[in-house]
């Protein structure tokens, strides 16, 4: 895995992160997207976070049951959110 990590830059490293901790994103888009399995992504994440934040990680990645696509329900078969097409066409009020 310390290969892998030296291959990626600072922004994927990032993202990655970022793609981990949010609930939708299933360990399979992190694959598609920069070619890390399931067990890779676990040990960048100990490498890269803080002991108290990759507990609180593991603890949250092991309780969602949607973070692989064979697991998701049907109404979880997209990334986005069901706001996303209003805001992308600003119907949203500016405050």
């Amino acid at each position: 895995m310390i290969k892998e990590e030296n291959l990626l830059s600072i922004a994927d490293i990032d993202r990655i992160i970022e793609m981990a901790w949010e609930d939708r994103t299933p360990f399979e888009a992190i694959k598609i997207q920069f070619g890390l399995s399931e067990k890779e992504v676990i040990v960048l994440m100990r490498n890269q976070l803080k002991p108290s934040s990759w507990r609180l990680w593991r603890e949250r990645a092991q309780k969602i049951s949607h973070k692989h696509v064979k697991k998701r329900t049907l109404d979880m078969l997209t990334f986005k959110c069901k706001q996303q097409r209003i805001i992308s066409f600003n119907k949203i009020s500016k405050r």
